[in-house]
């Protein structure tokens, strides 16, 4: 052999093992390896010590191992319309934060609002054999077989923010009629009385909702509705220029406009400034889903906060649940969780400047509803 090749020869370090790190600390393997799957039944101080001597000692886990044990991959799939969006981005980090508690990861895959890609997302799921899947359904979307077929197939399914009641499936959603109504109302409360609403698509029964809490505010001040005062959009900033065009062509244009999202709403704010148009003066705005944009354009945008990381915590306790429950007799009846909306008001709807208002902390509010209809009807 070569002296020079032997002289530079290291030995390889030994991998770092479950049964090491019992010994190290004096505790069954059994024990060690329940406290790194954070098993309930091991104390949260046991599982401090376990785990920080599993760093110390650079252990890594053997996920294939473990998944043919288990018959788990301790991995889920997320399907996003957009990940250009702050809303889905805020509501991934909530999955995740939870997600790593468990000893999940996370697979993201982004539909940019398509059924293709969404059914591309499944099949590449299905490929890295997650254990579950969250979805927020593509504003493209009309025909849902893939999630049906996902349903037949009992993959743990969960839908977020966009979900539609006819497909039963788990969803954890915000109180969009609760949220149209007030931020209709607040543009009531603000003197504003010929108010028009900028639309979603109205297959999504998230947009039909926004645009029926439009409808209660009005009604309960007894302003009259008028088809002509409601423009349907694509969610998109150049849909909220042509609804401003529309709006401020009308015979009799409105003096504020209640948008079916963010986008939309900067749009209008950006059509009406080109105009001349005085916001909030002459013109009052206000989106839904406080956007991280808002706050940084001139004027700063109202909108209607909708929790975005309670959601992606909620989804994902929601899925967990159905992955755990997967092979057992008893298949839990989940309920639809809806969130109240936060409203957040701004400058771009508020005449009364000391009624300015945010709430960064308001504490979360969360409704069950176990029948999967909404809390009004519609």
């Amino acid at each position: 052999m070569d002296k020079r090749l032997h002289n530079h020869t290291t030995a390889l370090p030994l991998r770092t093992t479950i049964q090491m790190i019992a010994s190290e600390l004096k505790l069954t393997p059994a024990t060690v390896s329940r406290a790194l799957n954070n098993h309930p039944r091991i104390s949260a101080e046991t599982k401090q010590l376990v785990n920080e001597t599993a760093e110390r000692l650079q252990y890594k886990r053997n996920r294939i191992a473990l998944s043919l044990r288990t018959g788990k991959s301790h991995t889920i799939g997320v399907i996003l319309p957009s990940i250009s969006m702050n809303f889905f981005g805020s509501i991934v980090h909530g999955i995740e934060l939870l997600a790593s508690e468990y000893g999940y990861h996370t697979l993201i895959y982004q539909s940019e609002e398509t059924t293709d890609l969404e059914i591309k997302a499944i099949e590449a799921f299905m490929g890295a054999r997650v254990d579950g899947i969250l979805a927020s359904l593509a504003k493209g979307t009309t025909d849902f077989s893939h999630y049906v077929d996902l349903q037949k197939k009992h993959i743990p399914l969960v839908l977020f923010d966009r979900s539609n009641d006819s497909l039963h499936i788990p969803s954890v959603v915000i109180d969009d009629r609760k949220g149209g109504y007030l931020a209709t109302k607040h543009l009531i409360d603000q003197g504003y009385r010929a108010i028009a609403h900028l639309a979603g698509p109205g297959h999504f029964q998230t947009f039909r909702n926004r645009l029926e809490g439009y409808k209660d505010a009005l009604r309960e001040s007894e302003l009259p509705f008028s088809s002509d005062y409601v423009f349907t959009g694509d969610l998109s900033i150049a849909s909220g220029r042509d609804a401003a065009d529309y709006f401020l062509g009308l015979h009799q244009p409105p003096d504020a406009v209640f948008a079916v999202e963010d986008f939309s709403a900067l749009g209008l704010v950006k059509r009406c400034k080109e105009r001349g148009i005085q916001i909030p003066e002459e013109m009052g705005i206000i989106g839904f889903a406080n956007e991280g944009f808002d706050e940084h354009i001139t004027p700063t945008l109202s909108s209607m906060d909708q929790q975005t990381v309670q959601m992606g915590r909620e989804a994902f306790k929601m899925l967990l649940t159905l992955i755990e429950n997967r092979k057992a007799d008893h298949h839990p009846e989940l309920p639809k969780i809806i969130l109240d909306p936060v409203p957040v008001f701004r400058e771009s709807s508020t005449r009364m400047k000391t009624n300015l208002s945010t709430a960064p902390n308001h504490p979360t509010r969360t409704k069950a509803v176990t029948d999967q209809t909404n809390i009004h009807s519609i």
